[in-house]
């Protein structure tokens, strides 16, 4: 709503004061200071076709001018060359695993990558049997690397949910 109202107000009457801007008067030269007014006064006595001088337009400057061409180019940053001189092969897609392809729709994973489900899947896998679900096993299975699927293992684990029971009987019990 106060966005409406701010652009309304911004734009009430908004030909009219245009308008009156650019019919404005042109703002003139700076006055020049008196002592370098008394110069350029003397100057010009001593010279007088200084002044035709400046005024006069130079033939020969003008066509040299319109000879001028600009030809601009935006430089090339490092990393659009590097995008342009490497190209990517195409990537290798694979199914996912297990029976969970309607959780988000997913129909296809790149080699190398795996879902959320499939990787809280292998650590889960991995946890309860440790001498099935091996990293070599896991690698092959999803199509990984075996130093990703070591680093996996190491640093992540699945959460897990431990309900401790009351140890005296003044503690709180659920409903």
């Amino acid at each position: 709503m106060g966005g409406s109202v701010t652009r309304a107000v911004r734009n009430f009457n908004l030909e009219n004061r245009a308008e009156r801007e650019i019919s404005k008067m042109k703002p003139s030269l700076a006055p020049r200071h008196p002592s370098t007014k008394n110069l350029l006064r003397e100057e010009m006595s001593r010279h007088p076709e200084v002044k035709g001088e400046i005024t006069r337009k130079d033939d020969k400057l003008l066509s040299l001018l319109k000879n001028v061409y600009v030809d601009s180019r935006d430089p090339v940053s490092s990393t659009q060359a590097k995008d342009d001189g490497a190209h990517q092969k195409p990537k290798e897609f694979r199914l996912p695993k297990g029976h969970h392809f309607d959780v988000v729709n997913i129909t296809n994973i790149p080699k190398g990558k795996i879902s959320i489900v499939e990787a809280l899947t292998l650590l889960n896998n991995h946890k309860l049997y440790p001498d099935m679900w091996t990293a070599e096993k896991i690698a092959q299975e999803y199509h990984l690397e075996l130093k990703d699927v070591n680093s996996l293992l190491r640093y992540f684990v699945t959460f897990e949910v431990k309900i401790f029971p009351p140890e005296d009987k003044k503690a709180i019990q659920p409903k």
